[in-house]
């Protein structure tokens, strides 16, 4: 794919981000997953956490169950630990990321890994086709030294977890919605055009400062939905801002979900839940 942008894209709406808590009661802002917007296919959820207040965080995520889809959780600030039925444990720290293709069923547990300090980080949940949903489970654990950074000008600085641009290539691989994940920051007034593959859905989160995208003020934890084209200009705003960049091309299919469970027919997700409380989730680590 070219750098070049011959069609870029324009903003289609921006949403702020909606107060709620998940797991043993962490506080977190969502943007994805909400009344206001369900999904974005084959976007199911976006959840921003962000707060130097223990209490907001300490309880974690424990114990539960996935099926049918992808949770891809980016750690920008903090240590969060995770463990699971198929023998992985590790700590995921500042800069990481981890890719976790559910597929047939996982159960897996996330606990932060401080007692003080900024937890800043987010998880996303994108659909696997139906073709996939009841593939192995895998993880790709990704240390922060091996995501690269590209200084594309003065004071816009990216980290790419997925995609292609500038000459390099992010360290997710494998996944077939063709992820762009791109970590942008940028001082006041810096630009930045970065390539998304045209027919992806595409959108901006701002989660430090402000930006500006395609020529529209994003504030702090608002989401920016951009329309089709071949990339997306960004505008550090007065204050410079960071933000996530992210597109995947869409599935269009039927999606059935239920809690942790997202499949493709009614049958399908009822069987999900049967499949877990008989215990079949569970699976040994590889010897």
């Amino acid at each position: 794919m070219t750098d070049a942008i011959s069609n870029a894209r324009s903003v289609d709406r921006v949403l702020r981000a909606m107060d709620t808590s998940d797991g043993a009661g962490v506080s977190l802002k969502r943007s994805i997953g909400t009344p206001q917007l369900d999904m974005l296919d084959p976007f199911l959820m976006l959840d921003s956490i962000s707060t130097d207040n223990a209490d907001d965080y300490i309880a974690g995520f424990p114990e539960h169950p996935h099926r049918g889809f992808e949770t891809v959780t980016y750690m920008v600030e903090g240590a969060m630990g995770h463990e699971d039925s198929i023998g992985s444990k590790g700590v995921l720290r500042s800069g990481g990321v981890q890719w976790m293709t559910a597929g047939s069923g996982i159960i897996h547990s996330e606990t932060p890994m401080q007692e003080d300090g900024l937890l800043q980080g987010f998880q996303l949940w994108i659909n696997l086709p139906a073709k996939d949903k009841m593939i192995d489970p895998r993880y790709q654990n990704i240390e922060a030294p091996d995501v690269p950074e590209i200084a594309v000008s003065k004071g816009a600085d990216l980290r790419l977890v997925a995609g292609e641009m500038f000459g390099k290539t992010g360290p997710i691989n494998g996944i077939s919605t063709d992820p762009v994940f791109v970590d942008a920051k940028l001082d006041a007034g810096a630009e930045v055009s970065i390539p998304v593959p045209q027919g992806h859905a595409a959108v901006v989160y701002v989660f430090i400062g402000d930006a500006v995208v395609s020529g529209k003020d994003v504030p702090t934890h608002h989401l920016a939905i951009l329309k089709d084209g071949d990339g997306v200009t960004l505008k550090g705003g007065k204050n410079g801002g960071r933000m996530l960049v992210i597109a995947a091309r869409p599935i269009n299919e039927q999606v059935v979900r239920y809690g942790p469970f997202v499949m493709s027919s009614k049958q399908e997700l009822m069987q999900a839940f049967d499949d877990y409380q008989r215990g079949n989730f569970v699976r040994k680590a590889a010897s």
